[in-house]
């Protein structure tokens, strides 16, 4: 089709543009209305957080050339996933997708912070001694790759259309930026609005230092998840502007806010479990 030929040529540019778009929008918010004053500042933070965000590009890029689309394509050819299985509508499978791959992303978020050995690579992530929008591009190297990989195995059980893939992604990237933004929503807003989607005052809770509280609000995109699987924390307990980030284990700039400090998290023993 026409169609999913212009999406596969554009696909790139479609993320790219969405993304980078939401981003700049959302650091310039931060600016005027932020909703906790940054503890490690920024020019540092965002220079070895971006940093680490090339890095990931380059070694994801050398090792998945073709990435999503190439799997899509896979899936489509030997018609492989549950839901080609089924005839639905062409509307109903792109939501039905699109809602069931965030789900699944949910539950990859709940068993990073479950198995020890995947809490060690997403240390990284919660390390931030802060939360901005980038800390939501701030994932160890190996976690973006299995990360990948998952995909692709949900791509190939789903068998999902390549239009509902590239709006999931479009989707799960803005909103990442969106949730981990520092900002002040107004109270009644953020209320209507975590009634479907995660708010910055939702995922801000996720964290926090106290355990409890950073093991609740895995959801990325849709809230419904964490209210329907006893996930859900509402507020902090010490408030947004009085609740710690990150991870008492690692306080230190060099473990924090350096390059090679956030690459060495997974391989350092303390907090070896999100208790």
């Amino acid at each position: 089709m026409q169609w999913q030929q212009w999406i596969m040529q554009h696909e790139p540019t479609i993320r790219l543009s969405c993304f980078f778009g939401i981003f700049a929008l959302m650091a310039m918010v931060e600016v005027f209305a932020p909703k906790r004053k940054l503890t490690a500042g920024r020019g540092w933070r965002w220079l070895n957080n971006l940093a680490l965000v090339i890095l990931n590009s380059v070694v994801v890029r050398l090792l998945f050339p073709t990435a999503t689309v190439a799997v899509v394509l896979f899936t489509e050819q030997h018609q492989l996933g549950i839901l080609r299985k089924i005839d639905f509508p062409p509307g109903t499978l792109v939501v039905l997708s699109v809602v069931l791959l965030d789900l699944a992303i949910y539950w990859q978020h709940r068993l990073f912070h479950s198995i020890p050995i995947l809490w060690r690579l997403h240390r990284v992530h919660h390390a931030d001694p802060d939360i901005d929008v980038t800390t939501a591009v701030r994932f160890h190297t190996v976690e973006i790759v299995l990360s990948m990989l998952i995909k692709f195995a949900l791509i190939i059980l789903l068998g999902p259309p390549l239009v509902a893939v590239v709006i999931f992604e479009v989707l799960l990237n803005g909103m990442a930026v969106f949730n981990h933004a520092n900002v002040r929503l107004p109270s009644g807003l953020d209320r209507v609005l975590r009634k479907l989607v995660v708010t910055p005052d939702m995922h801000r809770v996720h964290h926090s230092r106290i355990a409890r509280e950073h093991n609740s609000n895995f959801g990325f995109n849709l809230s419904c998840w964490d209210r329907c699987f006893g996930s859900y924390t509402a507020q902090p307990e010490k408030g947004h502007t009085g609740m710690s980030i990150g991870l008492d284990s690692f306080t230190s700039t060099r473990q924090t806010c350096r390059l090679d400090g956030m690459l060495m998290i997974p391989f350092r023993n303390s907090e070896t479990q999100s208790r």
